[in-house]
């Protein structure tokens, strides 16, 4: 069984960093990529970030970029996500995600979802 484990989320002021990480486990086969989404009270869930297996391919929200890093640790099957310049808006639930089969950009695209660490940034 699939799961993923994340780690990293809290509270932080505005202008802050914070680092949160994924590992996922309970698979033997290959996966597509693996990203961050989040879900701000209201609002619909989007995809934050997101990396092809082997580090290729990244894709960022409009939002976060030039703030936000991921990165890959392919050997652990792990993600994580460097947030700098935190603003209160990047206040929200942040879910890791990985794609067997689809793409990492959309929540249809996602084969499974972590349980979520909550992220919030006070002005």
């Amino acid at each position: 069984q699939v799961q993923l484990v994340e780690s990293g989320g809290g509270s932080v002021q505005a202008g802050g960093s914070l680092r949160l990480s994924c590992a996922a486990s309970g698979f033997s086969y290959s996966y597509n990529c693996m990203g961050w989404f989040r879900r701000a009270p209201g609002k619909e869930r989007e995809a934050v970030a997101s990396i092809g297996t082997g580090g290729g391919r990244t894709y960022y929200a409009d939002s976060v970029k030039g703030r936000f890093t991921i990165s890959q640790d392919n050997a652990e099957n792990a993600v994580s996500l460097q947030m700098n310049s935190l603003k209160p808006e990047d206040t929200a639930m942040y879910y890791c995600a990985i794609s067997f089969f689809g793409i990492c950009t959309v929540p249809a695209g996602i084969s499974n979802w972590g349980q979520g660490t909550q992220v919030t940034v006070s002005s």
